[in-house]
């Protein structure tokens, strides 16, 4: 199995619907692999700063109080700058990089 794949099967036994792990931890850089079984939500949290959301398998959507981004399989956004949550819209696994001071 890939590590993705791997990632992908402890979400969809986890009773939270989720799994993640760190793949970079950098002076300033951090790379988080992420997946999530669909219907699954990431509570509203606030922006980490300068971060890119890489979605490798699935859809999620990320909301904000202003708008919402649907983000695809291969696609790679800008993280909302505001506060936002993150729902799977089918099992999905994304990257998030985020620059740390």
């Amino acid at each position: 199995m890939t590590m993705g794949a791997d990632q992908l099967e402890e979400a969809r036994i986890s009773t939270a619907g989720r799994a993640s792990r760190t793949l970079h931890s950098g002076l300033h850089l951090r790379q988080t692999l992420i997946a999530l079984t669909a219907g699954t939500r990431m509570d509203e949290h606030q922006s980490p700063g300068d971060a890119t959301v890489h979605c490798l398998r699935g859809h999620v959507t990320l909301r904000t109080r202003e708008r919402t981004i649907a983000v695809g399989e291969g696609e790679l956004i800008d993280a909302p700058p505001e506060r936002h949550d993150v729902v799977a819209d089918q099992d999905s696994l994304f990257i998030l990089t985020v620059a740390v001071a």
